[in-house]
């Protein structure tokens, strides 16, 4: 496995100040339409030289077999718009020369697709994976020589518990703690000290912020032996979401920039660590 090195942090800083609003004063359709135009998918913008990828996990359903492009599985929740309106706001106001695209990354592949191949990789509705041991062992590796994963919208505590049962197939031994202002992670480009709860699009219809019994938003990880964040733990909250609907004026603005802001912060940092 070839090893992850992380790039120097001056590469990424920018003018931070770009309004993270923009998305939801008519810069983009509700199909992506902005997005879809801005990171076309040809094999020019898939083979260029970058420093940064994003890439989205995509894993087998604890209970079924779940897999493949579109709708075939959880892994595939809010792609591939969220991915994207996230690729355009990182480009937008860091100067990380991302790729253009999005990637989905496999435990079972050696191609393209290959999960060494992408330094930083993106997981939702965790509560369902499950791993083969090949897998487990795989991802273990892939973290422990520097890559870097954010798992995200799962929620209340029987999500949880299912995602532990991935969780220990992939370290059984290591502890998850709470994540807090003094971490790095929430400062490494924006000072995130008051952080709320940022809901699904399920907030337009309910006005709840949480879902299921998940009424607090929790920031956990998983560290290596040196004390570095390689698994950052969203729980009870829905980033994704908020960055697919960041273009829809009824959904609030201040739900979307911390989304945003938490999502640059986490590259930033696993980029740089």
């Amino acid at each position: 496995m070839r090893l992850l090195v992380p790039i120097s942090a001056l590469l990424l800083l920018s003018g931070t100040s770009t309004g993270l609003a923009t998305f939801q004063r008519g810069g983009y359709g509700g199909d992506y339409g902005g997005a879809r135009e801005a990171f076309s998918s040809s094999s020019d913008s898939e083979n260029e030289k970058s420093e940064y990828s994003w890439s989205r996990l995509r894993y087998s359903m604890a209970g079924g077999s779940a897999r493949g492009y579109g709708r075939g599985g959880s892994w595939s929740r809010d792609y591939p718009k969220a991915d994207r309106q996230f690729l355009i706001a990182l480009k937008r106001l860091t100067r990380i020369n991302a790729r253009p695209v999005e990637q989905v990354v496999d435990l079972d592949s050696d191609g393209p697709s290959s999960i060494e191949n992408f330094p930083w990789v993106y997981a939702v509705q965790v509560q369902t994976w499950t791993f083969t041991e090949p897998e487990a062992k795989r991802l273990r590796e892939y973290l422990l020589k520097g890559g870097f994963l954010m798992v995200d919208d799962f929620h209340g505590a029987t999500d949880w518990e299912h995602f532990m049962n991935g969780m220990l197939m992939v370290f059984p031994d290591r502890p998850i703690e709470d994540l807090t202002d003094k971490d790095e992670m929430f400062h490494v480009l924006y000072d995130l000290t008051e952080r709320f709860q940022v809901p699904g699009e399920q907030y337009v219809w309910t006005g709840r912020t949480y879902e299921k019994d998940g009424y607090v938003a929790e920031w956990r990880g998983i560290r290596d032996d040196r004390g570095r964040v390689m698994v950052a733990i969203c729980y009870n909250m829905h980033l994704g979401d908020a960055w697919e609907w960041a273009d829809d004026p009824r959904y609030p603005e201040k739900f979307a920039s911390l989304a945003f802001r938490l999502g640059i912060n986490y590259v930033m940092y696993g980029m740089t660590h």
